[in-house]
């Protein structure tokens, strides 16, 4: 597989007093599913405005598809990554398939009338993640987990062959979590999208990414195989918290435990 993310000895400072990324250096094979773990601080959002391009590195490189990303225009980057920010309630009333037709903006002509290959993509987006039954309603009347979908359908809609998330899953319930991340990994296997994904759950990085990247509090951090890098003893000290273990088929889950664990000792009502 080709090589469409290249990171070397990237850092990066807010002022001279807060460093945040120091000497960090990964690359993603084209098709990967990568998730972007740690603790609170460490870099992680920071890190995805770097590869989106939306902040520039103190020191080191990124290279997209072999190209240094800073070689690109506004618009030749969008039609390589597409972005998908912290799930959020809109202020302006546009409806959901008006938010998923912003994402063609990249290909339109000097007209900027939209084309049967613009609209064919908006509909392609939208049936994809099952939003085309509320396509028409105000984005501000949908559910958090109805917005998010029509979120990533605006960044499937942007056809790019990166995807770049940021906690996709935050504010969501259990269901709407998973079926955020089963919908990322149908479009990895099935449209072969990179997906690199920023998240503090543990569980959906093990299930569902075939790289981790774990960043630390101290600038230090881990890169490889999620099977391989998510132990129990990394995780307690990337974390600072106890941890229990257990395998599901091919796949170790992790629980953080806290002082009041329940456990055959404890007195009754715990």
């Amino acid at each position: 597989m080709s090589i469409c993310i290249q990171v070397e000895n990237l850092g990066f400072s807010y002022g001279p007093q807060v460093e945040i990324l120091k000497n960090l250096s990964f690359e993603i094979s084209a098709g990967t599913f990568l998730s972007i773990a740690g603790p609170n601080g460490a870099g992680k959002t920071t890190l995805l405005n770097l590869l989106s391009g939306l902040l520039k590195p103190a020191s080191g490189s990124i290279e997209i598809d072999s190209k240094p990303i800073n070689s690109y225009s506004v618009r030749q980057l969008a039609k390589k990554i597409a972005v998908v920010r912290q799930e959020f309630v809109p202020v302006f009333e546009f409806s959901a398939v008006q938010v998923v037709s912003m994402a063609r903006t990249p290909y339109l002509g000097a007209l900027a009338f939209e084309t049967n290959t613009d609209r064919e993509a908006i509909a392609e987006a939208l049936e994809m993640t099952d939003t085309a039954r509320f396509a028409d309603r105000p984005l501000g009347h949908l559910s958090g987990g109805e917005r998010q979908r029509i979120f990533i359908a605006r960044a499937l809609a942007q056809q790019t062959p990166i995807l770049l998330l940021d906690e996709p899953t935050n504010f969501l319930d259990m269901k709407h979590q998973v079926g955020i991340y089963d919908l990322l990994k149908k479009m990895q296997i099935e449209k072969q999208k990179t997906i690199v994904s920023v998240t503090h759950d543990i569980n959906l990085a093990a299930q569902y990414s075939d790289m981790i990247l774990l960043l630390s509090a101290d600038g230090s951090y881990t890169f490889g195989p999620t099977r391989e890098i998510l132990t129990t003893e990394r995780i307690e000290r990337v974390f600072g918290v106890q941890t229990f273990s257990a395998q599901t088929g091919q796949t170790r889950f992790f629980f953080p435990l806290g002082k009041f664990t329940k456990s055959q000792s404890s007195p009754p009502g715990f």
